[in-house]
């Protein structure tokens, strides 16, 4: 079927004004027109626009584009309601109906909000239609940007959705070439139009009454940033009768799952990598939650406690690992000595080689140990960095000199302490290691690089990474402080940056 058009009047008739009916919650503002009986517009009470000359509260929808429209599909045309007129009937402080006759029959409309919500119960009828007629309903083509970076709010537009039998998948508006279409089959239990923190959600009562085929367009673009992009749903009717439900609000993960059907996954983490990255961002995430609710803090200051939490559990772990590697460290004369006396018999080597483990009670395996402590905490950054792309707890929080820990820093300063604890890291790390260049080399330019890279990171990943370096510091110190007093001289070929960013994780 064809997607809903925003046609503006039919040729002949004087245009007649549309009607706009508001209806205002706590957390939200409707806006309705008698115009194609489309929702229009939603404002967010609970969230400031971060654009300097926006509104002041975010807005969902861009001048003249509806957020919610509708159009008949019969056997044989497809008629879009935009440039019909309707009767309005405001039912209650919470509710509005419409109503108009179409070349399809007459279509009766009623929105009504759900109570301190974001939720909009979306129920009508098509009477007098043919057989085998259709709703179908038109996803917004885009959503206005609040943000203080519209270009990477811009790059987060995509339609989201969810077959009744698999995982929620994302088309971003990049990913659709003008004039092609995708159909994606049905059952769908929901669709949504999404920016980086905040989503219209077109989603079905229950699996019983999922929808039919989605269908997304790709629209003409004006420039490299992809504004727009067409998504409809075909909504069965039962006896001429429809009935869903539109969310049109933030991509809080609570509310969201609250809300069931899986609408909690609509915000996916992880891209391509998706598969990987969010069963790990979403318990990171939850962790966060988690701490912010029970201790009452700030994000800054649960990020600050999440680092400590982190470098405390893996403490015991770390300090086994180092502690082998130092093990490491004294077997390597004797290591290399076996391999010159036996380099011409490979299973006398092994033997050897396994009776000095034995000794010193290791294993061949035992050098792995010292990757271990970097290993660990690399997927929970890895994940932070996806849960600071766009979730929207972070967005708007300020944190002592910082403005929004989900932006960069402002002045840079996180990223240069970063890359200080980093370089001290690494410097207490190769004390009572001989010389190496290598080593050397490495300690002074991965502060550096890294220090770059960070510069364009959200504020709330740069101190998390950060408060992780400090509190390493004391450990990092002791473990070399013990191995001065063991004096310790290793031979080993490659100290290996391995080793060195293995002490630093």
């Amino acid at each position: 079927g064809q997607a809903p058009t925003a046609a503006t009047g039919v040729p002949g008739i004087a245009p007649v004004t549309p009607e706009t009916t508001t209806i205002s919650g706590p957390r939200a503002e409707m806006r309705f027109s008698s115009q194609g009986a489309a929702l229009v517009g939603a404002v967010m009470k609970d969230f400031r626009s971060l654009q300097r000359n926006g509104p002041p509260h975010v807005e969902l929808a861009r001048p003249g584009e509806p957020l919610l429209s509708f159009a008949i599909a019969t056997p044989t045309d497809t008629i879009p309601l935009a440039g019909t007129s309707f009767t309005t009937n405001k039912l209650a402080d919470n509710a509005v109906a419409y109503q108009a006759a179409t070349p399809a029959g007459q279509v009766d409309v009623r929105y009504a909000i759900v109570p301190d919500s974001y939720v909009v119960r979306v129920t009508g009828a098509l009477h007098g239609a043919p057989a085998g007629t259709t709703l179908l309903v038109a996803l917004p083509q885009g959503l206005r940007s609040s943000e203080a970076d519209t270009t990477d709010d811009m790059r987060h537009l995509a339609i989201a959705y969810k077959r009744k039998t698999e995982d929620a998948k994302g088309v971003a508006f990049t990913k659709v070439d003008p004039g092609k279409q995708e159909l994606i089959q049905g059952p769908i239990t929901w669709a949504v139009t999404k920016n980086k923190y905040f989503l219209v959600a077109v989603a079905a009562r229950d699996t019983a009454h999922a929808f039919g085929p989605l269908t997304i367009t790709g629209l003409p673009r004006a420039s490299k940033t992809v504004t727009h992009m067409a998504g409809a749903l075909q909504v069965p009717l039962a006896d001429g009768a429809f009935a869903f439900d539109v969310y049109a609000g933030p991509q809080e993960w609570r509310r969201l799952r609250a809300l069931g059907r899986d609408l909690d996954t609509a915000n996916p983490y992880g891209g391509f990598l998706q598969g990987v990255v969010q069963p790990f961002a979403t318990l990171v995430m939850r962790a966060l939650l988690w701490l912010h609710e029970t201790f009452n803090m700030s994000y800054g200051w649960v990020l600050v406690l999440f680092g400590v939490m982190i470098r405390l559990l893996t403490w015991p772990l770390n300090q086994s690992a180092m502690r082998t590697s130092l093990k490491m460290q004294r077997i390597q004369p004797e290591l290399q000595e076996l391999q010159k006396r036996h380099r011409g018999d490979p299973q006398r080597l092994n033997a050897e080689m396994m009776r000095l483990y034995k000794e010193h009670d290791m294993s061949p395996f035992s050098s792995l140990a010292g990757c271990m402590p970097m290993l660990i905490p690399m997927p929970i950054l890895f994940a932070l960095f996806f849960v600071f792309q766009n979730t929207i707890e972070f967005r708007g929080v300020p944190f002592l000199w910082l403005p929004d820990i989900s932006l960069r820093d402002p002045y840079y300063i996180l990223p240069i302490l970063m890359g200080i604890s980093m370089f001290l890291l690494s410097w207490i790390g190769m004390r009572g290691v001989p010389p190496n260049p290598q080593a050397k080399m490495m300690a002074y330019v991965m502060p550096i690089v890294m220090t770059v890279i960070f510069f364009r990171f959200p504020s709330g990943l740069n101190l998390y990474y950060t408060v992780q370096n400090l509190v390493t510091i004391p450990q990092q110190w002791m473990l070399s402080k013990e191995r001065a007093k063991a004096n310790v001289r290793p031979v080993v070929s490659t100290p290996g940056p391995a080793r060195a960013r293995g002490s630093r994780a």
